[in-house]
């Protein structure tokens, strides 16, 4: 029997964790603390096992992720993972980043889910106008498991290269997906891709304008050049939705798009599949320079946590329950150090589970809840 085959109110969940390097350790024990406060209130329960993966992995093992790291997850019910790398590592032969790539591929993650939603009381932190970012409610949808990032690589004495390929299946799968998810939002997706210039490029455009044509037509699909979008991004983020783009772009682009929130450590991504457990990180990297201070923002990690529940295991009133928490301690302005807030990783991950239980016991006493 499965996870999934058991009655909702008695649950159990086999969760790995991969702290990883930096901060990672840190923000993955928070997202563990308010999982376990979630299971306390409705039930469920979720078991922890960590293993190793990155730099750590590396300095433990040799290589950056061991097989007992990549069976673990591939029989688990889902991932969480903190974060990778570090300038101890750079120039090595083994870089931790491979293990990422690596463990990606062994699951089939091949759509990366980064959700941006600008929270009102906090649009003042954004570098951006407040007039520009306030009310931004948007997701990217990044392919995950091809392009420049696992091609051929060769380097010689005096040149090097990366191959970039795409089938059409893989447009297609990740494509379909961006498409379904604006059938749940707003009715549009904006595809982004350089097709003025990369033959890969214009294989995506053609996919993806078919795959609206054929399947889904009552959306709405706009094409856009990586560059110019990244202008846009700046300019006018309200005026997108759902934005679908390879895993180069994709990457670059939402780590532009994080600092409209005030902070990238407030952004969460769901990394899912066909099938088989999803993985589950902030966008963040590993930090090393605030590792181990008690200064790391948890909210991503959290939040990461919430898509763990909703797309994983179909918890949407326990997902909610967490993103309900984390508006509300945002809102009372308890936020780190990044936010120009005093809390650390462990006070701040404390308001988080007390604001959950503090609204569950509101909502079954039917108490109306107020936030400072």
């Amino acid at each position: 029997m499965t996870a999934h085959d058991t009655p909702a109110a008695a649950r159990a969940f086999n969760i790995v964790v991969l702290p990883g390097d930096g901060v990672g350790p840190e923000v993955t024990l928070a997202a563990q603390r308010v999982l376990t406060c979630i299971g306390d209130i409705y039930g469920h329960r979720f078991d922890f096992t960590e293993h190793l993966i990155g730099g750590a992995a590396i300095d433990a093992v040799g290589e950056s992720l061991p097989e007992e790291t990549k069976a673990a997850c591939i029989a688990s019910d889902a991932v969480l993972l903190g974060a990778v790398g570090g300038p101890k590592w750079d120039g090595a032969p083994v870089r931790p980043e491979q293990g990422l790539l690596a463990i990606r591929k062994a699951m089939g993650l091949y759509a990366n889910l980064r959700p941006l939603q600008v929270s009102p009381v906090l649009a003042h932190r954004s570098p951006l106008k407040k007039e520009i970012v306030e009310g931004v409610d948007l997701i990217v949808f990044r392919e995950l498991t091809s392009g420049v990032y696992f091609g051929e690589r060769t380097r010689t004495e005096t040149s090097a290269s990366d191959l970039c390929v795409y089938t059409v299946e893989e447009i297609e799968r990740v494509a379909r997906a961006a498409f379904q998810a604006a059938e749940q939002r707003r009715g549009k997706v904006t595809s982004v891709d350089k097709a003025n210039v990369m033959e890969t490029s214009r294989l995506w455009r053609e996919v993806v304008t078919r795959i609206h044509a054929e399947e889904y037509p009552q959306i709405t699909l706009e094409h856009a050049l990586v560059d110019s979008m990244a202008m846009h991004l700046i300019r006018k983020p309200r005026d997108y939705d759902v934005i679908l783009t390879e895993n180069m772009f994709g990457d670059i682009l939402s780590d532009e798009i994080s600092v409209l929130g005030g902070s990238i450590g407030l952004l969460p991504s769901a990394s899912l599949g066909a099938d088989g457990p999803g993985l589950f990180e902030p966008i963040h990297g590993s930090a090393p320079d605030i590792a181990g201070q008690d200064l790391a923002n948890p909210v991503g990690m959290v939040l990461s946590a919430a898509m763990m529940l909703r797309h994983s295991f179909q918890l949407e009133d326990e997902a909610d329950s967490i993103e309900a928490a984390v508006a509300a301690v945002l809102a009372s302005g308890a936020v780190t150090a990044d936010l120009g807030g005093a809390l650390g990783t462990v006070s701040a991950t404390r308001a988080i589970v007390d604001a959950i239980r503090a609204i569950h016991w509101a909502a079954a006493r039917h108490v109306p809840m107020h936030w400072a």
